[in-house]
């Protein structure tokens, strides 16, 4: 059996520049690896499984529609997987594409372009660290490492990447004013996404970012203090901090 981490991923700054013909949208983002990381433990088997514990558990599939299972498919193998959910599901935080980029490298999958038929940030989760990613998340360009400290604030919702990139075509792609595109469409989609991003900056005095397409927002520095009132709310609150020197 082979215990491995799947870290979490954050998108500091995003921008759609384009849809192809096929309906994907092109991106140029900026992306750190978390400290935060779901477990998993893998073993060779005949056919493949899931089994899914943890804090984030409820609402993941455990059939063949879950991301690790078919990373397994991608790669040609078989195995049972337990998976121990601490990265929120749907969060924008990159846990479902961890998990899979982290049964690829099990399997000795290391192609970011192989990756990007099974998601967008599997690339990157691939590769790891702080990057640039461009096209539609398949190209990941390596960028020196830099520590940072983050506060993440998890409210209790979830947000689907499908839905709001096709709020942001319904809306003529909006340019975001901050540093992430997509959260007009976010918002839209989920207007109480709104309320918690008044909400952490009323008592941080930081306006926060949307992590990816949501639910997550994030500040730079550790605000776990004056946002743990957050979590009679239903948030969870966590500090965390980038990978890397």
């Amino acid at each position: 059996m082979t215990t491995l981490l799947a870290n979490a991923k954050l998108t500091l700054s995003l921008r759609v520049t384009g849809v192809r013909d096929d309906g994907f949208h092109l991106i140029d983002a900026e992306m750190v690896s978390l400290d935060l990381a779901d477990e998993l433990e893998i073993e060779p088997a005949d056919t493949s499984s899931l089994t899914v514990s943890g804090p984030f558990a409820d609402g993941v599939p455990t059939d063949g529609s879950n991301l690790c299972l078919r990373a397994l498919a991608l790669a040609g193998r078989t195995a049972s997987v337990r998976l121990r959910k601490a990265i929120p599901h749907g969060g924008g935080l990159g846990g479902g594409s961890a998990d899979a980029a982290a049964v690829l490298r099990w399997a000795g999958v290391h192609d970011p372009v192989a990756a990007s038929r099974l998601g967008a940030d599997i690339p990157f989760c691939l590769v790891g660290g702080r990057a640039r990613v461009t096209g539609i998340g398949e190209i990941v360009e390596p960028l020196p490492t830099r520590r940072l400290d983050i506060t993440l604030v998890i409210p209790p919702l979830t947000s689907s990447t499908p839905e709001v990139y096709a709020a942001w075509d319904a809306l003529g792609g909006p340019t975001g004013e901050g540093a992430n595109d997509l959260e007009v469409a976010a918002i839209a989609v989920t207007p109480d996404l709104a309320g918690w991003r008044d909400a952490i900056h009323e008592r941080c005095g930081i306006a926060p970012v949307l992590a990816g397409s949501g639910a997550t927002w994030f500040v730079e520095g550790r605000h776990g203090d004056a946002l743990a009132g957050l979590t009679d709310e239903g948030a969870r609150v966590v500090e965390t901090s980038t990978l890397g020197a």
